[in-house]
């Protein structure tokens, strides 16, 4: 059931004054990724309302702001430049659907797979990106057009404002949080801009002017039919893909900072209704913003409310306090963003680079690099396939087997070990078919049979020992394995003495 989460004055207050805070910290942000993607700030600004509304509603992590974001961005520019904006809308309307299905299909639960340095590595080149995304507000003119790197007194009072919204945020909780710091740093800022007159970009010089209307519902204007479906499908995969898994490692980092636990599949779906709505009316489309998402659980916004409040309040700057935001300092955003990168970065992980194994410190770096140089969801893939080959290398020297005589005169060979791709070689490396007696035991009683290519390893270990005219028993093999052997010929003795709990992972038995 929806709830907003709240049951006294002191959790709405909260909730609101966050989502406000939020709220200030997204215009520039959408407006900056609508100027990425090649759309029009308003396209942006839809997004981040319908997007942040719906995933708050319908998703499944309180307290997880979504808009529109960098990651999705970089993916839209060329399907724009090539074919126009109505493909960018059905885009992400077909981008939706997908997720949805992710969800009902309970893919959610796969990101348990990301191994904790590629996380580290995920967060890490994260607050890298953000850092470097509040560059270009150190330069001049609106965003879109020509611009020029701030110099001399301009420089210096940017920078000075900078250093104040950042030591108001870190000093004011000291002495109150009655009120997020952060709101308070953005109002403070301003006021001193607005009177004393300073000369310094405000959002308004950034953007142009923000004034709206409500978006309107429209169906995107494309054709119908199978060419249109093989130019949009690719990028919709690529921005489902990149959405979900930017969604789903920032839940997972908001899990572990709130001590709590979001659901998986449910923000999949989330996510899901809030980008198919966004396409109809006018959105580019978004997901989870780890930035703003710290922001408002730094400023006290652990629930719902928090993130419909934000998109309201958003809603509310576009259509009737457009002039107000215009006035807002950059310089006090960047002052936010700085204090949310130094937040989001993980200096932990500096100190344990020389406490952990080194393919782990390989590839928490090599998830960063990528993060910063292409995006998130290939970072994270590249991440895991890395992990994943570590793994398997590390664990392919771990098979060995222990060699003895029973009182039968049969020899045993106790394998330890699992058996699986990577170690299927050094497997077939310990028997000696041709100086082994005629009959030969396979203790499999401290070993697991993992895949496919480790009943291959058997058989064709099997088939050696018969063209040697000798008898191999298999023991303590689960019954899936089994029924996997029968290729290996009727010489093939498999006895199971006892119960083994557990099951050989074979496509044919899916």
């Amino acid at each position: 059931m929806f709830s907003l989460g709240c049951s006294s004055r002191v959790c709405f207050q909260n909730e609101i004054l966050s989502g406000l805070t939020v709220a200030l910290a997204l215009v520039p942000e959408a407006v900056a990724f609508a100027f990425v993607a090649g759309v029009e700030p308003m396209v942006g600004l839809y997004a981040a309302f319908m997007v942040g509304l719906l995933a708050a509603v319908f998703g499944g992590r309180p307290g997880m702001i979504s808009g529109a974001t960098g990651a999705m961005a970089v993916v839209m520019v060329d399907l724009v430049k090539d074919h126009g904006l109505q493909f960018l809308f059905a885009t992400v309307i077909l981008t939706g659907l997908i997720q949805m299905l992710a969800g009902v299909l309970k893919l959610g639960k796969f990101i348990r797979i990301v191994p904790h340095p590629v996380m580290l590595g995920f967060v890490n080149g994260l607050a890298i990106v953000i850092f470097l995304a509040q560059l270009q507000n150190f330069q001049t003119g609106p965003l879109g057009g020509e611009r020029e790197w701030m110099t001399g007194t301009t420089l210096m009072i940017f920078i000075g404002l900078i250093v104040l919204t950042m030591a108001i945020i870190n000093y004011l909780p000291k002495l109150t949080t009655i009120v997020p710091s952060s709101l308070a740093a953005i109002v403070v800022v301003s006021l001193l801009v607005i009177g004393l007159d300073i000369d310094t970009s405000t959002v308004g010089s950034l953007a142009g002017s923000l004034k709206g209307e409500l978006p309107t519902f429209n169906i995107p204007g494309v054709e119908y039919n199978l060419e249109t479906l093989k130019i949009i499908l690719p990028y919709a995969l690529v921005l489902a893909a990149v959405g979900l898994i930017e969604s789903l490692l920032t839940l997972n980092l908001i899990d572990d900072i709130t001590g709590t636990r979001g659901k998986g599949n449910r923000e999949c779906i989330g996510q899901g209704i809030a980008n198919t709505v966004t396409g109809f009316f006018g959105g580019m489309g978004g997901c989870a913003m780890i930035g703003q998402s710290m922001i408002n659980v730094s400023s006290g916004g652990h629930k719902r409310l928090s993130g419909i409040a934000a998109a309201l309040f958003l809603l509310m700057f576009i259509l009737v306090g457009s002039q107000l935001i215009e006035a807002i300092p950059v310089a006090a955003l960047v002052g936010v963003m700085f204090i949310v990168v130094l937040a989001t970065f993980e200096w932990s992980s500096l100190r344990i680079l020389g406490k952990v194994p080194r393919s782990d410190v390989f590839v928490l770096v090599l998830v960063s690099a990528v993060t910063v140089i292409t995006d998130l969801a290939m970072a994270v893939v590249v991440g895991v396939i890395v992990a994943a080959l570590v793994f398997a290398w590390e664990h392919a020297k771990h098979i060995n087997v222990t060699s003895y005589l029973d009182d039968q005169g049969s020899k045993i060979y106790e394998l330890n070990g699992p058996l699986f791709f990577g170690s299927v070689k050094g497997f077939l490396d310990l028997f000696n078919p041709e100086e082994d007696p005629d009959d030969v035991i396979i203790e499999f009683q401290n070993s697991r049979v993992v895949d496919h290519s480790a009943i291959e390893a058997i058989d064709n270990l099997a088939d050696k020992y018969i063209r040697a005219g000798k008898k191999l028993h298999l023991r303590h093999l689960s019954p899936e394995c089994r029924l996997l052997m029968k290729k290996a010929g009727d010489l093939v003795e498999v006895n199971v003495m006892e119960d083994p709990n557990y099951h050989v992972a074979d496509d044919q038995l899916a």
